[in-house]
């Protein structure tokens, strides 16, 4: 069993939108099927956007793969299932705590200095 720290940080660095962990839980549930980018975003009734963006990150975290066209769960390595149902079980027990991860690490410096500059005032 993982610590919740070590959770945390796997829900911070894995998941960039509560999408893609939605996206991740819905493989996972329907792992023997290998489903395409149509239909994931039918039965998940998402954008073709939200799709791609969460299939891309999810791809690039080792956690699904592609073939053929067809999207399916396959984390890379062992410790990462383990810490796919562990993540899953705490979405269930703690949603907006999860959620909250989600949005903190989505929410960077650079966004805030963007923010901040964004009401600065130029001389013209």
């Amino acid at each position: 069993m993982f610590s919740e720290d070590r959770i945390a940080k796997f829900i911070q660095s894995s998941f960039p939108s509560v999408w893609a962990l939605e996206l991740l839980c819905f493989l996972r549930e329907n792992k023997s099927e290998k489903l395409d980018k149509d239909d994931l975003i039918s039965r998940m009734r998402a954008s073709e956007l939200i799709v791609d963006q969460s299939v891309a990150s999810l791809t690039a975290a080792g956690l699904v793969a592609q073939e053929k066209g067809r999207i399916f769960y396959s984390p890379a390595t062992d410790e990462s299932a383990k810490l796919v149902g562990q993540t899953v079980d705490f979405y269930a027990k703690s949603p907006d705590a999860v959620r909250r991860l989600i949005v903190a690490s989505s929410v960077s410096a650079s966004n805030i200095s963007a923010f901040a500059d964004s009401f600065r005032f130029r001389n013209e």
